[in-house]
C-alpha cells in the first residue's frame, strides 16, 4: 500500500461577501506586487543606483498592466491558441484562471522598456532592480497553486506524496511547494547576494542575466516532477511547454551575464 500525506483542505476562496470574493490566487499577485514595490524602492536607495525611490512608486504601475497583461496574453498563445481562437471572448475572463509566467515576463520587458523610454532612464538597470523582487510574487502564487490543488505533480510513491483532489487516486508530487523553494525562495537568495554589494553601472543587465539563468534552470528542474497541461502533454520527446519556454531564457541570461563582465573589463581599463 502508497504511503501518502492527506491535501490540506484550504478553501481557495478567502473572504466572500455575497457577490464579492477574494480569492489566494488574487491575494498573492497583490501580496506580491506591493512587497516587491517596497522591496525594490529600499534596494535602490543603496550606493550605486541611478533609479530613485519616487520612480520605483511610478514603475509599479507599468510592471503591474505587464504582469497581468502579458500572463494573460501569454497563457491565451503559449497554451490553448485552439480554445481561445473558437472562444474569444473567454481569453478576457481572466476571474476563469489562466496566467503564463513567460508571458508575464515579455508583458513587464515591454513595460520597462515603454517606462525606459519615456523617464530617459537606463532598461538594464530597471531590469536589474525589477528582478530581484520577481520571486516573491513567484513564490506566493506557487503557495497559492498549491492551496487551489492545480498545477500538482506526477505520480510519486515518495513518503511525501499527496492525492489532490482533482488529481486522481494517485500519491503525486507537491511540485508547486518545489516551484515555491526553488523559484522563490532560493532565487530570492541568490539574488540578494549579489544585489546587496555596492552596485557597479558598468555591470548593468548582471542581475536581469542571473535572473534569468536563475529561472530557467530552476523551472527546468521543478518540470521534472511536474504533471504536463493535459492538453499540451509532452513535446519534443520529454520536454515540457516550460522547459520549452526556458530555453530562451537561459541563452538571454547567458548573454547579459557575459556582456556585463565585457564591459566591466573594458570600464576598469579606462579608469586605469
Amino acid at each position: 500500500m502508497t504511503f501518502a500525506l492527506a491535501f490540506p483542505s484550504i478553501d481557495p476562496v478567502l473572504i466572500e461577501i455575497g457577490p464579492f470574493a477574494i480569492r489566494w490566487y488574487a491575494l498573492a499577485y497583490i501580496v506580491g506586487l506591493v512587497a516587491g514595490w517596497r522591496y525594490v524602492r529600499w534596494l535602490v536607495q543603496r550606493p550605486g543606483w541611478r533609479l530613485t525611490p519616487l520612480e520605483v512608486d511610478d514603475l509599479l504601475l507599468y510592471v503591474t498592466l505587464g504582469v497581468i497583461l502579458g500572463g494573460r496574453l501569454g497563457y491565451v498563445l503559449f497554451y490553448r491558441p485552439g480554445h481561445y481562437l473558437s472562444q474569444p471572448l473567454e481569453a478576457l475572463a481572466v476571474w476563469q484562471g489562466g496566467m503564463s509566467f513567460h508571458g508575464g515576463v515579455l508583458g513587464v520587458i515591454l513595460a520597462m522598456w515603454l517606462f525606459a523610454r519615456l523617464r530617459k532612464r537606463s532598461f538594464l538597470e530597471i531590469g536589474d532592480a525589477v528582478v530581484c523582487a520577481i520571486p516573491i510574487g513567484l513564490f506566493l502564487g506557487r503557495i497559492a497553486n498549491f492551496i487551489n490543488g492545480e498545477l500538482f505533480g506526477r505520480t510519486t510513491d515518495v513518503p511525501w506524496g499527496m492525492v489532490f483532489p482533482n488529481g486522481g487516486p494517485q500519491p503525486r508530487h507537491p511540485s508547486q511547494l518545489y516551484e515555491a523553494a526553488l523559484e522563490g525562495i532560493v532565487l530570492f537568495v541568490v539574488l540578494a547576494a549579489f544585489a546587496w554589494r555596492p552596485r557597479d553601472p558598468s555591470t548593468a543587465g548582471r542581475l536581469g542575466g542571473i535572473f534569468l539563468i536563475g529561472y530557467a534552470i530552476a523551472r527546468s528542474i521543478a518540470e521534472l516532477f511536474r504533471e504536463p497541461d493535459a492538453h499540451l502533454g509532452f513535446l519534443w520527446g520529454a520536454l515540457t511547454m516550460g522547459q520549452l519556454l526556458s530555453l530562451p531564457m537561459l541563452i538571454v541570461g547567458l548573454a547579459l551575464v557575459a556582456w556585463s563582465f565585457v564591459r566591466q573589463g573594458r570600464a576598469g581599463l579606462e579608469r586605469s
